[in-house]
């Protein structure tokens, strides 16, 4: 621009090479006041606006961001050629017009011109916008191509290949890509993404082709880009190839790429599916500039591990640095309010996402319903539901699955029901809720029926947690011989999930014969599962067998087997107070063991007798019940007892089932005191209401 402002101050008369050499330089600079200058220069120089000059201009105008200015030369041009075309349709291309982009090919193309590699990769971009997905359009242009003879173009070979991955067309993908004499490391990053272009799904196979591939570049000498890493790195947790991840992992360093926002999140995400957290904050820390992905990754990495207090604090942290959360990132916040049952502060966490307009999303509203269902709110739930405009299959699951939960039989499989009647198809995890409602209703033939339904019908093959609904169905009826017979049948008969259904049926129809049988079943096929034994030791002593369980505590300690100690937690307020067996750390201790105290002693007036002989917790009883007597549930209620408005329920939440002791206990404390009390445990909601429960003593 120097030398052209020098020629124009000494007066020397500038050709049209001059202008479109200055016009290039305000189109790569951006420089629009320049560009209408130097427009206005060329209007007066009498050089005439020629094919020439006008496709500079249009390119000049296009790059600059003003399309109206470049139409507006181009409709009132006599003279326009290919390049006039090829500009004006990449000009609307980079702006993201991409239904004008594609308005305009067909025009040139009636006029019999021809597109440029440039407008033709323009185009493939703008098919991938336009027709929701449609891959027609681009199939359209790929003819061209090969008409045109480009079809060998590596810039174009990209521009195809990256299409027909972001319609999901990866076979004419892989087609393009092995079609490519030369593979550059573009073409390579373009075939590996177009892996992972779904954001909810990625399958297996895939993630074996984009190693593959990466293999492949190894071989060929292709040195990896930042883009490479961070798909293989999606490949490696897909299929879960933590060691291979990890060799990635020092790839990384060596290349010096550790601080990119996308390996870095790559690389939270694979640690926190292998279960080491600790490596997944280091990760965390050590990513200079953390994006929202990061974030949100870090806080869905520690909901998978379990350390839900911890998410939580992540997101508090997040919005005290400025960040804005996404959709995802409440979501998974939600998730861990739903663990914890903390839902006042999932209430809210989901008014700053109104708030944000980041409510109106259907992820948030479905995370939402699931976390009040699981704080064992189910109004709330309902209400949220009902509130949801776009309601889809994960909504309407989450429903179902919810009052399956909460022991509403009937009014899960009507809103089965009308699901199917709003057009909406059930997938895998709406027929666990649907099978969960006909077992906890004791719907025999109705849970069979749609069992049956799910291949039949909607082309399902059920999986074994299906046929596990199935066993307990057949086992809470009483039908144990019948729950036997179809595990043997299943396919899945291996499987210790089935067995373990079948013995939970055994202890509450009281059976110790099968359930001895099943028992030796479930612990050869799963020796360290803790469960499977106290399931079993607890119908020996139901039945008043004691040698047999002292055995089989023994026999848990000769095989290191070790049992999940009982925790269960409460929300007051804004806190979530935890508590374990016995437990004396809490603040209000003196007060939580007197109100408990003075609970059992009423409960006891009015025909309440302990039944210590039933434990779900780690420690053996005293043979005065001391350790029955405060088990972490009652010492959760105690403390909702002394801290909750009379008015409110009281909503506890435990890790394990709940045992019969505590069970029958809590039946009488909400006759006695006349509150309501929800407990949780991982099988179902247990509400206790004037001496009754939900789950009809079954669970």
């Amino acid at each position: 621009m120097n030398v052209f402002n020098e020629a124009r101050m000494t007066g020397i008369k500038l050709d049209r090479y001059s202008y479109a050499d200055a016009l290039n330089v305000c189109a790569r600079t951006g420089d629009l006041q320049l560009g209408k200058l130097i427009h206005g220069l060329i209007v007066i120089s009498g050089l005439g606006l020629r094919v020439f000059l006008i496709n500079s201009l249009i390119g000049m105008y296009s790059k600059c961001g003003r399309m109206d200015q470049a139409r507006l030369l181009f409709d009132n041009s006599d003279e326009l050629d290919d390049v006039s075309w090829n500009s004006l349709i990449s000009g609307y291309a980079g702006i993201g017009l991409n239904e004008e982009t594609l308005r305009i090919v067909v025009r040139m193309h009636q006029c019999g011109l021809k597109l440029n590699t440039y407008a033709l990769g323009s185009v493939l971009k703008a098919c991938c916008s336009c027709f929701n997905g449609s891959k027609e359009c681009g199939k359209m242009i790929h003819g061209c191509v090969v008409k045109l003879g480009l079809d060998l173009d590596v810039v174009l070979g990209t521009a195809l290949l990256d299409m027909y991955a972001k319609v999901g067309d990866l076979g004419n993908a892989t087609k393009v890509f092995k079609l490519m004499p030369d593979r550059n490391v573009v073409m390579f990053n373009a075939m590996i993404a177009g892996f992972f272009r779904s954001e909810t799904e990625i399958y297996e196979e895939f993630a074996d082709e984009a190693l593959s591939l990466f293999s492949e570049m190894q071989r060929r000498g292709i040195k990896p880009s930042e883009f490479t890493f961070s798909s293989i790195l999606k490949a490696c947790n897909a299929v879960e190839d933590f060691k291979y991840g990890k060799q990635i992992h020092t790839h990384v360093l060596k290349n010096n790429l550790q601080s990119d926002e996308f390996i870095g999140s790559a690389l939270i995400e694979l640690y926190s599916i292998s279960g080491s957290t600790e490596d997944s904050f280091k990760c965390f820390h050590s990513t200079p500039r953390l994006d929202i992905v990061s974030w949100t990754s870090m806080v869905a990495g520690c909901v998978r591990n379990g350390q839900f207090e911890q998410a939580l604090t992540l997101f508090y942290e997040l919005l005290a640095s400025g960040g804005k959360p996404d959709e995802f990132t409440i979501s998974s916040v939600l998730s861990a309010c739903a663990y914890l049952a903390a839902a006042r502060s999932g209430e809210q966490i989901q008014g700053y996402a109104v708030k944000t307009g980041i409510g109106l999303f259907s992820k948030v509203g479905n995370s939402q319903i699931s976390m009040y269902a699981k704080s064992g709110d189910i109004d709330a739930a309902n209400l949220t539901f009902k509130e949801t405009e776009n309601r889809d299959v994960v909504s309407w699951s989450a429903m179902i699955s919810s009052h399956a939960q909460h022991g509403c039989a009937k009014e899960a499989l009507c809103l089965f029901e009308a699901m199917k009647g709003c057009g909406i198809a059930p997938n895998h995890i709406t027929f666990l809720g649907v099978l969960t409602a006909c077992s906890h209703g004791g719907l025999v033939k109705e849970g069979l029926g749609y069992f049956e339904s799910m291949k039949k019908d909607h082309g399902l093959d059920p999986n074994v947690k299906h046929y596990a609904c199935i066993v307990d169905l057949l086992g809470r009826a009483g039908r144990l011989a019948d729950a036997e017979g179809f595990i043997n049948n299943s396919g899945f008969q291996d499987d210790p999930v089935m067995w373990r259904a079948l013995l939970g049926a055994c202890r509450v129809h009281r059976d110790p014969i099968t359930g001895e049988r099943v028992a030796a079943r479930v612990t050869e096929l799963d020796p360290q599962a803790a469960a499977s034994y106290v399931l079993l030791y607890n119908i020996y002593l139901v039945a008043g067998i004691q040698l047999p369980a002292t055995k089989i505590r023994d026999l848990m300690k000769d095989r290191g087997v070790k049992k999940e100690p009982g925790l269960s937690w409460i929300e007051i307020g804004m806190s979530v107070h935890s508590f374990v067996v016995g437990d004396r750390c809490h603040p209000k201790t003196q007060i939580i063991y007197r109100k408990l105290e003075e609970m059992l002693e009423k409960i006891k007036r009015i025909g309440y007798v302990d039944e210590k002989f039933v434990s779900d917790s780690s420690q053996q009883e005293n043979k005065d019940g001391s350790v029955v007597n405060y088990h972490s549930e009652k010492l959760a209620v105690a403390l909702g007892m002394v801290s909750l408005p009379k008015s409110a329920p009281i909503r506890v939440m435990k890790n394990l089932r709940v045992c019969q002791d505590c069970h029958t206990t809590m039946k009488f404390i909400s006759m006695a005191e006349k509150r309501e009390i929800i407990l949780r445990d991982p099988i179902r909601f247990h509400r206790f209401r004037e001496g009754s429960c939900s789950c009809k003593d079954y669970w």
